[in-house]
């Protein structure tokens, strides 16, 4: 019986997970297609749209950093844009690559560095309590372990897109809180949210990989 419900479990939760990956891809391609289309007929490659995605972070973490929260809102949505763009024209055009996929993947580390980045300099000059920043490097602790512990289970070929809240769900919840400017409260829901996503990754491939 315990057995029975054990596998019961992974199934329910292999379904939760297909479904959560098909809405995200789903809305993915809905956002990107007409810009997809546009750029195929061009000769934008999509390591020149992983680039774009990162200097616009880049740029999000400064002006996050000198206190210009709404525009900085602005930059990220549009560098998440890029992210999204630049693996959706590479399938498009046939140019995937393990390197492209590594190098995206960095990418989007850097990215959520810079920004978080920028909040801790925010934080430093508004002078937040030193708990704030600390808070900052959990946040970005936690966000970090959540795409390293899906990395790590694919790289032993272990499917590991469970998890509710995942980069896309980050991001925007990031550009939310610089646009209203309430960075604090959205600081601590990411941390909060990815932590528990941490937590679900791991009993995930750790039910995989049990006897």
């Amino acid at each position: 019986e315990v057995a029975e419900a054990n596998i019961t479990s992974t199934v329910s939760e292999k379904q939760t997970a297909s479904r959560l990956a098909l809405l995200r891809k789903s809305l993915a391609y809905y956002i990107t297609h007409p810009a997809v289309s546009l750029l195929a007929r061009t000769r934008v490659t999509p390591t020149a749209l992983t680039w774009v995605s990162l200097l616009l972070a880049l740029g999000a973490g400064a002006l996050i950093g000198l206190g210009y929260l709404l525009a900085a809102g602005l930059v990220v949505l549009f560098a998440g844009f890029f992210d999204i763009l630049d693996g959706a024209l590479a399938r498009r055009t046939g140019q995937t690559t393990r390197f492209g996929a590594v190098f995206d993947s960095t990418v989007d580390r850097i990215a959520e560095g810079a920004t978080l980045i920028g909040i801790t300099a925010l934080f430093l000059v508004r002078g937040e309590p030193a708990w704030t920043v600390i808070l900052a490097g959990v946040a970005m602790l936690s966000s970090f372990l959540v795409s390293y512990i899906r990395g790590r289970a694919e790289a032993v070929n272990i499917d590991c897109q469970v998890g509710i809240f995942t980069r896309a769900e980050r991001v925007i919840i990031l550009a939310l809180g610089l646009l209203i400017d309430q960075v604090l409260i959205v600081l601590a829901i990411i941390t909060a949210l990815s932590v528990i996503t941490v937590i679900q990754r791991l009993v995930h491939v750790y039910r995989q990989t049990k006897p």
